[in-house]
């Protein structure tokens, strides 16, 4: 740095002779000088060393107190040995500052603070957000708003305008406690109550009103950016809306705000975390994420990363960490090493770096927790090992079964048995009722003597080896039957009963196969216990052939060589020519369809294992085939079917339980590691632990013991040592209620914020915010009672000409409200808005077609609800970031890509396009028109009555004339044209008054449209 000697400095001083009020002034650094250095002159002399020229530091008293080799930057009381002054009123380029390049030139007025403050002796102060909070005992609560704010307005000499009318008194604490209009009934009771207990007696009412945590909650949901899609590439659906209700519920509980953060910021570390707590964790999730298949997992962690970075400090600190992410804050004394550490806490969230968030917690009401348990309950009795548990008869079976299948499956991969390997069975013995006589024929065929007593019956015993799994009989010819036939008579083979046992005991036939079957006589018949039915096989057709039927048991039976199996075969019938002639027995070890798949479409692990010698076989491979035995064997098909029927039931109803989207923390976090330039590839930076940033002041620091968490991030926010949350939040509630902040940037309370008006109130009602356990409620109250929220918002002249932007707080604010209620506003004077209930799923009301039709991975479109979901409060509304619904867009509703501190206003044409055109206005319209249309008196009081439920207030003759003039016009238009009154009376879902003619429902909706268009109509007044 060359030093100049500044003795021109005689002309110079001609530029600062009108700075008399400002010499004569004492300076404050906080308010009248670091906003200038922070806006000209710290990019390149304050924190962020890289950046830092002329390793000159403007930002700290050491650095710009500093010898910098015979001078100094600043001598304090001196301004003409103060190099930093000649730089600032040089005429020459090279050594002007800030350099011209910049475009950044100090005005008159801020060059005059700048010598001022230099001559009084150029004192710094710590930033002023930063210092700790500090109580002042001397003033009241009840006094204290009051008390700072007419100080500054007798200070500014000037006069605070008159208390509000009661009429607009009540308007705006309707719309700014629950972001609806007063009734005129309320309106009309508050006005008529004199007594003195009466305001605040309706703002404890409103406070009471579950509206309140709908309106606060729309201002929190923008700060945390809330919203029901996932924002990056496919702006997927996420099911999040049970927070937006755990938010509405917390502030209509008055949960303290230091539990509300620490609910949110780690809900789910808290000690045996209730639902709610782990609801509200998921505040961690809202954040933009992406699902884009070509995207960088480790690029679009540093952004998620970086994202909660901003958003935490931004809504709880009022700082801009964020600034950091690339370089040390050049206007803050956050470095980059605060920023990552800061991002460290949120290293342990589980998550995916691209693809689907699926939610991860239910929510089912105490009546679905009831049908869940009775369908858990079924679905577990219904399972195949459960069902086997509980009935020992199908276990026997299943058992034999899987033996048979294993030995028999196994033998035929083996090639040592062939399928449909049948044998006939060895006759022992056999019975049969008199005059009936068997003859055993060569070929093992039994064959009935010449008598044919009435109904014979033939017990056969048998005995056959083996693991047996189907019995055959045929009905044989015979040449000794006439025409050589099936029986003797030439008639029928018919057998009306089947059955078999084993050493005595009954054996199950499951299922029967006929080569032939006579109409209305199936093999089946055979075995279903009716005497009276049976299998037939034609004697006297071309199906007088040999015939069989086989007969599948329910189970393999294993027969020894002492084992014996009894056939019992019945004959009855009228027919004297029907018997059971000539036949033959035989058994099969083949698998059957009570077994299942044959070896042929057996899967390839199953083969294998089956190859093997079943005595070389694991516990696995045993336990892997009986699976696949169970899984598949018709022995067990109705029991999977059930098993099946019972897991569907379970998945439908669970897919009805509301859902959500919460925190899981990683048992071993993310690394971490510094990225030099925000340079998500960059591998070199140190790998930091989590941290607070190191400037700021702490109860105590992170334990040593262990890494910090979320849970200690919460606990320092919202700790006594910080003063950045309680002034952020009571500077922001005060926006709310007074159209600006005490610091005019909400969002930030940093260097490049602006200093608080009233520096001594923000701090006042700060501290006590804290000292009275955080109470949301206790502070809005506060607020919306002193004189200073009651008083007008009509401004003198004299206020206009000295304080244009109401830097006192001399008077009241006015503002169109946010566009949620303005749609909110419309259904309830039409008298659609349902607001008895609160929370529940994001609903969609009426939206343009094609609005979504650039939406794409995958192609959406929107489906608007039905009945009450169309009528919700807009706080409701399914809010989709890159589509955000017109109408809210209009209304200046932000995307909530980012947080979202303080809404814009504007005044621009589609917002009357939006109110005249959307169904949702236009419905409002045609029923708030049937309201009008129904109240009594003639044309005049009808307007009458409509002015008031819009505005509250009764209407100007001027007003009415206007509203008369229009009705009167659109009468004669729908008269002329009634297809248009009928066309109009179609919006929306809700159905027309009737009674009424066509055209005069259709005018009385367009004198409702212009009421409702009219900006006192939605403007907190």
């Amino acid at each position: 740095m060359n030093r100049r000697i500044p003795k021109l400095y005689g002309s110079v001083l001609l530029l600062f002779s009108t700075a008399v009020a400002v010499q004569a002034r004492e300076i404050d650094f906080n308010r009248d000088i670091r906003p200038i250095l922070s806006n000209k002159c710290f990019a390149c002399h304050g924190f962020d060393e890289h950046e830092r020229k002329a390793d000159l530091r403007l930002d700290t008293r050491e650095g710009a107190f500093e010898d910098l080799g015979g001078y100094s930057a600043i001598v304090p009381g001196d301004i003409d040995e103060s190099e930093a002054w000649y730089r600032i009123i040089t005429d020459d380029e090279i050594d002007l500052m800030p350099p011209p390049k910049f475009h950044k030139p100090m005005t008159d007025e801020e060059k005059d603070l700048i010598r001022a403050w230099i001559e009084q002796g150029a004192e710094y102060d710590v930033h002023w957000s930063y210092k700790p909070l500090q109580k002042d005992e001397s003033v009241s609560d009840t006094d204290l708003i009051d008390h700072h704010i007419d100080s500054e307005i007798a200070k500014a000499g000037l006069i605070p305008v008159d208390r509000a009318d009661p009429v607009t008194l009540v308007r705006r604490l309707h719309f700014d406690l629950l972001g609806l209009p007063a009734t005129p009934e309320r309106i009309a009771r508050f006005v008529a109550n004199s007594s003195p207990q009466a305001w605040e007696r309706l703002v404890d009412e409103l406070l009471a009103d579950p509206g309140f945590g709908e309106r606060l909650a729309v201002y929190w949901l923008d700060l945390v950016r809330y919203a029901d899609t996932i924002g990056y590439h496919s702006d997927a659906h996420m099911e999040v809306s049970a927070y937006r209700d755990y938010v509405i519920d917390a502030f209509n509980q008055n949960l303290p705000y230091d539990q509300f953060t620490v609910e949110q910021l780690a809900g789910d570390l808290l000690p045996e975390p209730t639902t709610r707590q782990r609801i509200a964790s998921g505040y961690n999730r809202l954040l933009q994420t992406t699902e884009e298949g070509g995207a960088q997992g480790r690029e679009y962690m540093a952004i998620y990363a970086a994202d909660r970075v901003r958003n935490a400090s931004t809504v709880w600190l009022g700082s801009t960490i964020g600034c950091a992410q690339c370089h040390d804050h050049k206007f803050d004394p956050f470095t980059a090493k605060d920023f990552y550490a800061f991002a460290a806490f949120f290293a342990d969230v589980k998550e995916k770096s691209i693809g689907r968030r699926q939610p991860n917690l239910m929510l089912p009401t105490e009546a679905q927790e009831i049908r869940s348990a009775e369908l858990q309950q079924a679905a577990s009795d219904s399972k195949i090992e459960a069902v086997l548990r509980r009935d020992e008869e199908l276990q026997s079976l299943v058992d034999s079964g899987f033996i048979a299948w294993e030995q028999i499956t196994g033998a035929r991969l083996r090639g040592e048995a062939e399928p449909d390997d049948w044998r006939t069975a060895t006759a022992l013995s056999w019975e049969t009722t008199e005059n009936v006589q068997l003859k055993q024929q060569p070929d093992g065929a039994l064959i009935a003597a010449k008598a044919r007593p009435e109904n014979p019956e033939y017990q056969i015993r048998l005995r056959a080896e083996g693991a047996l799994t189907a019995i055959r009989l045929e009905a044989l010819r015979d040449d000794a039957f006439p025409n050589k036939g099936l029986s003797w008579g030439n008639g029928n083979f018919v057998l009306t009963d089947f059955s078999i046992s084993k050493n005595g005991e009954p054996l199950k036939l499951t299922e029967a196969e006929a080569s032939f079957e006579q109409n209305n006589f199936p093999i089946g018949a055979a075995i279903d216990e009716d005497p009276a039915t049976g299998w037939a096989v034609s004697g006297h057709t071309d199906a007088a052939a040999d015939q069989q039927a086989i007969f599948h048991f329910a189970t393999p039976i294993h027969l020894g060589a002492e084992d014996e199996l009894l056939v019992v075969m019945k004959h009855q019938s009228r027919y004297p020519a029907h018997h059971v002639s000539r036949f033959r027995l035989s058994v099969t070890e083949a698998p059957t369809p009570g077994l299942g798949e044959i070896a042929e479409d057996l899967p390839e692990e199953i083969t294998k294992i089956l190859l093997q010698d079943p005595s070389q076989r694991s516990d696995s491979d045993k336990s892997t085939i009986r699976t696949h035995f169970e899984e598949t064997t018709p022995l067990l098909a109705k029991y999977r079917e059930a098993e099946q029927a019972a897991a569907e039931a379970r998945e439908a109803h669970e897919k009805s339980i509301r859902t959500t989207l919460v925190s899981e923390s990683l048992s071993e976090p993310r690394m971490t590691r510094l990225l030099h330039r925000g340079d998500w590839m960059d591998e070199t930076g140190e790998i930091v632990q989590p941290a607070l940033p190191a400037f700021l002041p702490k109860d105590a620091d992170l334990p040593s013991e262990r890494r910090g968490n979320r849970l200690d991030l919460a606990q320092w926010i919202v700790g006594d040592s910080n003063p950045l949350t309680a002034r952020t939040w009571v500077n922001r509630l005060w926006m709310l209620y007074f159209g600006e902040g005490l610091s005019r940037n909400v969002e930030d309370l940093g260097a490049q914020g602006e200093p608080p008006t009233h520096p001594e109130l923000l701090d006042q009602l700060s501290i006590r915010f804290q000292e009275n356990g955080w109470d949301v409620k206790a502070l809005v109250k506060t607020m919306v009672l002193s004189e200073a929220y009651q008083r007008s918002s009509t401004p003198t002249e004299e206020q206009l000409e000295q304080d244009p932007t109401n830097q006192t707080f001399a008077r009241q604010e006015r503002w169109r409200v946010e566009a949620e209620f303005v749609r909110d506003t419309a259904l309830e004077l039409a008298g659609l808005l349902v607001d008895e209930t609160t929370g529940g799923t994001s609903v969609k009301p009426y939206q343009p077609a094609g609005y979504w039709q650039h939406l794409n991975f995958p192609k959406r479109t929107w489906q608007a609800g039905k009945g009450e979901d169309l009528y919700r409060r807009g706080v409701y509304t399914f809010w989709c970031r890159s589509f955000l619904h017109p109408a809210k867009l209009a209304f200046d509703a932000p995307t909530r890509e980012e947080c979202t501190a303080q809404r814009s206003r504007s005044n621009i044409p589609q917002q009357a396009l939006v109110m005249l055109n959307d169904p949702s206005f236009v419905e409002a319209a045609r029923k708030f028109g049937d309201r009008i249309l129904a109240a009594e008196g003639n044309t005049e009081a009808k307007i009458r009555f409509g002015w008031r439920e819009a505005t509250g207030r009764a209407a100007e003759p001027a007003e009415v004339n206007v509203l008369k003039e229009v009705y009167q016009l659109q009468l004669g238009e729908y008269l002329a044209n009634p297809e248009a009154a009928g066309e109009l009376a179609t919006v929306g879902e809700s159905p027309s008054s009737t009674g009424a003619e066509p055209a005069k429902r259709a005018a009385w909706t367009q004198v409702a449209r212009t009421i409702l268009n009219a900006y006192e109509t939605t403007a907190r007044n």
